[in-house]
């Protein structure tokens, strides 16, 4: 694709304006540690849920979800939708203990519930799941935009994503981050908008006047939200029984996702500003998606089986000088706060859990320094694994297979830890201990690292959702064993960071209609009826 002037005009000062804003916000969070990472808690729920959808809407979305479009319909779409669940959850039963605890990092509220070690373990996950996840795939899927955009090589396009975005990251913290994402929510919305309206607008040009001619012609389940058999790992109980165990970890326990929390003003702010994240949810299978089964109709011809074309091909086709540059700064836009969000993270777990003695020893700002020289080493380790993003058919397939490897045995330390009283540091230690163990064994056996076949996904047959549910089960069962056989925890210590009943989080009086409690119920309804229309 050769954009014209005007659209690289529109690139550049947008990627330009990005760094400006990002050191200019920042300029008074800098010299201490609460400022650099946790924006001096001073963020609003709009702010909160703004920066959680942009961090967590990547290129791989835009790219990979797109691309899932193209190859499988709506099915992909539960990924988005059910994030909604995941995001209540968040904010009524999690984020009130974050934010009570004045915790920096989730391995600190591990310390708090169970000991030191679990803490270390956590932060290391954390670390991988940045690296390999968010970073490393982001930086595969920018690289194939760059590449088409301006002719940019693979490694050359990764390097300039790596400079960019690391400049305000690592110079300005957490304020920079978060700022930068809520302007980037904004045009990343509006550039998927574009193209969305740009795509229904063009189907009459091919014969397609009705949402009936669509499905036929794009073959009616691609339409559909809902899967009976699980030919493609998609059927409506994988999804039901594998989801909410990644779903918990990336939303309810991962850093680079709830960070945004950690620097909440309020606990209003922390319980809303997942809300609020939960509404823009809804969004994705109708702008992303939906875009891809339309790519599917009008350009399957030009876009074959690299199914990662999809969205480029429809801009490069259909969209107009100017607005080029414009979804394409959209682009980049969730390819820069994907990778800020988790640069910034890795860089919070290393100096405040896995150097934490650092601050007393040498003070606050060579604390902030050790941040910043861990964030360039995990950079740097992103950029050698993105190479591997060829590897799988689409780019939110392979974000779907690591992701099911990693958090099995988070999400049950957590579950458990936060509803069973009874559950003790040393199971939390052996389960983490045994979900590294089994998560590296099979993203190992499925890139396949040994052979041409993935053994997890073409031999066992075990879809992208059920392994995360088999991991579960099996991290739970050590959970409970070990728990049981090792002394009670301290009540002192554990029930102050724990529910005494599951339901606990919905008792009390509701004052107004802006309650937390009142505004997850008016989102699950909203939840409800997704699913009733694309049944």
């Amino acid at each position: 694709m050769n954009l014209p002037l005007l659209d690289l005009v529109i690139i550049v000062v947008y990627l330009v304006g990005m760094i400006v804003l990002g050191l200019y916000a920042s300029r008074k969070m800098r010299s201490t540690s609460t400022g650099y990472y946790l924006a001096g808690r001073t963020l609003r729920w709009p702010v909160v849920g703004a920066a959680l959808f942009a961090s967590n809407i990547s290129t791989i979305h835009l790219i990979g979800l797109a691309a899932s479009g193209y190859n499988e319909g709506f099915a992909w779409g539960n990924y988005e939708t059910m994030a909604v669940i995941t995001l209540i959850i968040l904010g009524l039963v999690f984020a009130p203990f974050y934010f009570r605890s004045k915790i920096a990092t989730l391995p600190e509220f591990l310390e708090k519930r169970y000991n030191s070690t679990s803490r270390i373990l956590l932060a290391f996950m954390g670390i991988m799941g940045a690296l390999l996840v968010h970073i490393g795939l982001s930086l595969f899927a920018g690289a194939t935009i760059l590449e088409l955009f301006f002719g940019l090589d693979t490694v050359t396009s990764i390097v300039v994503i790596t400079v960019i975005t690391a400049i305000y990251t690592i110079v300005g913290g957490l304020k920079a981050v978060v700022v930068t994402e809520t302007i980037q929510t904004v045009f990343l919305i509006i550039g998927a908008i574009i193209v969305t309206g740009y795509a229904i607008a063009a189907l009459p040009d091919f014969g397609i006047h009705s949402y009936a001619a669509l499905k036929a012609a794009a073959k009616p389940e691609k339409l559909s939200l809902i899967e009976a058999d699980n030919s493609r790992g998609l059927a409506w109980y994988a999804v039901l029984l594998g989801y909410p165990i990644t779903g918990i970890w990336y939303w309810c326990t991962d850093q680079t996702i709830v960070q945004r929390v950690l620097g909440a003003e309020s606990e209003y702010d922390a319980k809303t500003g997942p809300l609020f994240a939960a509404l823009l949810k809804f969004l994705p299978l109708l702008i992303i998606i939906f875009p891809g089964v339309i790519a599917y109709v009008l350009f399957s011809d030009k876009i074959g089986d690299q199914a990662n074309l999809a969205l480029p091909i429809l801009i490069q086709e259909l969209i107009p000088t100017g607005l080029k540059g414009l979804i394409s700064a959209g682009i980049l836009a969730a390819l820069m706060s994907t990778i800020a969000a988790a640069l910034h993270s890795s860089a919070t777990l290393v100096s405040l859990d896995l150097f934490k003695g650092f601050k007393n020893k040498f003070g606050e700002r060579k604390q902030i320094t050790v941040g910043r020289i861990s964030a360039v080493v995990v950079m740097f380790l992103a950029m050698l694994w993105s190479t591997q993003g060829d590897k799988f058919s689409s780019i939110f397939e392979a974000n779907a297979i690591i992701v099911g490897s990693i958090a099995p045995a988070i999400t049950t330390v957590f579950i458990f830890g936060i509803f069973w009283r009874r559950g003790t540091a040393q199971a939390a230690v052996v389960t983490f201990v045994t979900g590294i163990v089994i998560g590296t064994l099979a993203v190992m056996s499925d890139i396949p690292v040994w052979g041409d076949k993935r053994f997890i996904t073409e031999v066992l047959g075990i879809g992208p959702l059920l392994l995360p549910w088999y991991g579960f089960l099996i991290c739970s069962g050590v959970y409970i064993m070990v728990s049981y056989l090792t002394p009670s925890p301290d009540p002192e210590v554990v029930n102050p960071l724990t529910w005494s009943k599951p339901w606990e989080m919905l008792s009390g009086r509701i004052k107004s209609w802006k309650d937390p409690r009142i505004l997850a119920a008016g989102l699950l309804v909203m939840f409800v009826a997704f699913y009733v229309v694309f049944r």
